[in-house]
């Protein structure tokens, strides 16, 4: 596997895939003021399985704060577009995923691109907070935030910069982001695997209803995850996400012997 680094951010990650495998290529989304290292033991195991995978940084990702604040959600989505657009022309079959955020960018690129299916973990489309909705204004007046804390936090920690502080202005381009890709989901026609966390401080329930409701595809799988927070591929179901993952993936690709199908999940 290669990673390629630098000395001010979190590295992005890829590895060419091996084996019958190798021409399923899944590009994975980090999400919102998040990294490559939140989705990275994702990542790691569809590449033990011999897939073909890129995790690109977003823009304005893994270093600090002030640098979010300079970029727009389109600089996000272009980038994750980019690195999907590369692996597909590399691959026979290839998939979008996303944590967060993440998934909501993995869902728009659904929509604008024939993708082979969709994995998404706590995708955002609406928010708890409802002053959210005059952000575009507050922004003027208050520069920052302070990050949204789970009270019990039991997924694993990262190094993903200094962002201590969330930029209003970041927080206005990701409700723009959400508002594109809610108008863009009756496009969206590919398989769509989501997982949803039983406790999610993060992303609401809404979101999940708001996807059911405007999704073109009728392929949609909920998958719950019971013990897990919002950032679940680094928390105590991380090996559900894993395995249900690789198995939607086998089993929408082209030319592979489907797996055994699993029990409805309650």
């Amino acid at each position: 596997m290669s990673e390629s680094s630098t000395s001010t951010a979190p590295a992005a990650f890829s590895y060419p895939g091996h084996g019958p495998n190798a021409r399923i290529g899944v590009a994975i989304c980090h999400g919102f003021t998040g990294s490559p290292l939140s989705v990275l033991p994702w990542a790691r195991h569809l590449a033990a399985q011999g897939f073909a995978v890129s995790v690109p940084l977003l823009p304005g990702h893994g270093t600090h704060w002030r640098d979010l604040a300079r970029k727009g959600w389109q600089d996000w989505y272009t980038s994750f577009e980019t690195a999907y657009l590369d692996l597909a022309a590399r691959t026979s079959d290839c998939y979008v995923a996303g944590l967060s955020m993440g998934g909501t960018i993995a869902l728009r690129t659904a929509a604008r691109h024939s993708v082979a299916g969709v994995a998404a973990v706590n995708p955002g489309l609406s928010f708890y907070d409802r002053r959210v909705r005059i952000v575009g204004l507050l922004k003027y007046f208050q520069r920052t935030t302070t990050p949204i804390q789970e009270e019990n936090p039991t997924a694993s920690t990262t190094d993903d910069g200094d962002y201590s502080l969330t930029p209003l202005a970041a927080v206005h381009q990701l409700r723009r982001l959400f508002s594109a890709t809610f108008r863009d989901l009756p496009s969206v026609q590919a398989p769509t695997l989501v997982f949803k966390s039983d406790t999610d401080a993060v992303v609401p329930p809404s979101s999940l209803e708001l996807l059911r409701r405007r999704l073109g595809s009728r392929d949609l799988r909920v998958v719950r995850l019971p013990h897990s927070g919002h950032v679940a591929t680094l928390d105590a179901d991380a090996p559900l996400i894993f395995e249900e993952s690789v198995r939607f993936f086998l089993l929408h690709a082209r030319s592979t012997t489907p797996p055994t199908a699993p029990s409805e999940t309650p």
